[in-house]
């Protein structure tokens, strides 16, 4: 059994590929790239990738999911539009405005959103985001540079896990060149926040174990032998060149337990679980296959988190799974939803918007600069509309993606990966803010695209078929 890499041809797709390989494996570096320097950098490589993007091998469901883009574009454009402009077309000002002129005495231009011009610096990375999907979708089409993709995201990915174990033992309290003011008996890699990095690192383990197991699978027998096959495979593949991506992956599924992040090992986790199980559902025992596959599974998950998961554990006894701060935190987004229901209170003005409905529950130490529930948030800025317009939108590629995990006969790897990693950062931003970390988002955001792109067979919406 030999490491078999995706080919490599040279087409005119491939400076725009290199550089969008270049930002999915930078993307992470500069502290999750959560300032405006690093957003801004990222757009402008992915906005001169777009330029050069390859469109010869877009077939029409590709052209379709652009255009859903399109409208996605646009609502975002009419919503900036009216939070920012001193005459917006439909968006009542906001009161606040009014009340702080009747304060000070002196008229006050108002504004539809609380903080004036801050929806124009956040819309970073929504932008970002939105290039590095449609990028995805152009570059992988192709089928080979979707698979380079598999594999940037999760050599990239092994190496900040490296990091981040590495400098947790040898110095914990920096990241890269600052000081680490937080989460300081916890892996970080080079994120802030431990729990946006549990996320990371567990996507990228379930990107090594597809990768995995599609090297190994050919050598598996089918049926009655097959764990029995399983076991064997993987013993060979761990004394021949496959041994190096499965330390790769172990590596990364360290990183993850030693981030302590409660959500994040327990959704990686499953995910891994229900993710193999689709991958070998056709070699799988007829009637009892899928059943035992996810008893066996679980069965290793519980292990893990005996082995690997000493703090995780720790904090389910002492704080469950949801602390009780940021269920109320929810409430109080609720609230604000419900007094800003169409326009939200701005792109962006999430902290400025929380103090007034901050429940006396919560502690009154710190700032709460996020809701820790993305689509709470989004809904409180952007308004209701905008937020299920764009909820619907990532259904639709959920379902779209499963439907290529399901139809597709070569390359399944590719959308599957993309469902997988899209159902975790889903679950896991209901409980947090993984999307809206541009270090999360921009690579994953480009798998996604590539995985809609392989979600048809060979032909599907062309003129041939």
């Amino acid at each position: 059994m030999r490491l078999r890499l995706p080919d490599i041809r040279w087409s005119w797709g491939w400076p725009a590929t290199f550089i969008l390989f270049f930002v999915v494996a930078g993307a992470p570096f500069p502290f999750g790239s959560t300032n405006d320097l690093s957003i801004a950098f990222w757009c402008l490589c992915l906005g001169i990738a777009l330029v050069f993007a390859p469109t010869r091998e877009l077939r029409s469901p590709h052209l379709w999911m652009i255009a859903g883009i399109g409208v996605i574009v646009a609502a975002y454009a009419f919503v900036l539009h009216e939070q920012l402009s001193d005459h917006p077309w439909l968006a009542p000002f906001h009161p606040i405005w009014k009340q702080a002129s009747d304060l000070l005495g002196t008229p006050i231009a108002p504004s539809a959103s609380i903080v004036k011009n801050e929806a124009f610096f956040a819309l970073g990375a929504p932008l970002a985001n939105i290039l590095a999907m449609l990028l995805g979708i152009t570059v992988g089409a192709a089928r080979e540079r979707a698979r380079w993709m598999l594999w940037v995201i999760a050599v990239s990915g092994s190496l900040y896990a490296f990091y981040g174990v590495a400098s947790f033992l040898i110095e914990p309290t920096i990241i890269l060149w600052r000081e680490k003011k937080a989460y300081l008996p916890n892996v970080t890699g080079t994120f802030i926040n431990r729990n946006t990095a549990a996320a990371y690192f567990g996507s990228c383990v379930v990107i090594w174990m597809l990768l995995i197991v599609e090297q190994i699978r050919s050598d598996l027998p089918k049926h009655s032998s097959f764990w029995k096959g399983l076991v064997q495979a993987l013993a060979r593949a761990l004394r021949q060149p496959l041994g190096l991506p499965i330390v790769a992956g172990f590596v990364c599924l360290l990183a993850m337990f030693m981030t302590a992040s409660r959500a994040g090992v327990i959704l990686s986790l499953l995910t891994l679980v229900v993710a193999f199980t689709l991958q070998v559902r056709k070699d799988l025992p007829p009637r009892t296959g899928l059943l035992i596959s996810l008893g066996a599974g679980l069965i290793i998950v519980l292990g893990l988190l005996q082995l690997l998961g000493g703090q995780v554990g720790s904090r389910f006894e002492t704080q469950n799974l949801v602390d009780e701060g940021r269920v109320e935190a929810w409430k109080s987004a609720l609230r604000i939803i419900a007094d800003n229901l169409w326009f939200g209170t701005g792109m962006g003005t999430f902290e400025r918007a929380f103090p007034p409905y901050r429940s006396s529950i919560i502690s009154i130490s710190g700032v709460w600069d996020a809701a820790h529930s993305t689509p709470l948030e989004l809904a409180s800025e952007v308004g209701l509309p905008l937020a299920l317009l764009v909820a619907l939108a990532w259904a639709v590629m959920l379902i779209l993606l499963a439907k290529g995990v399901l139809v597709r006969r070569r390359d399944v790897i590719i959308p599957l990966a993309a469902l997988s990693t899209a159902a975790l950062s889903s679950l896991h931003s209901m409980l947090d803010f993984t999307l809206q970390v541009p270090g999360y988002t921009i690579p994953f955001f480009a798998l996604f695209g590539a995985g809609l792109a392989q979600s048809f067979r060979s032909g599907e919406g062309s003129a041939k078929s």
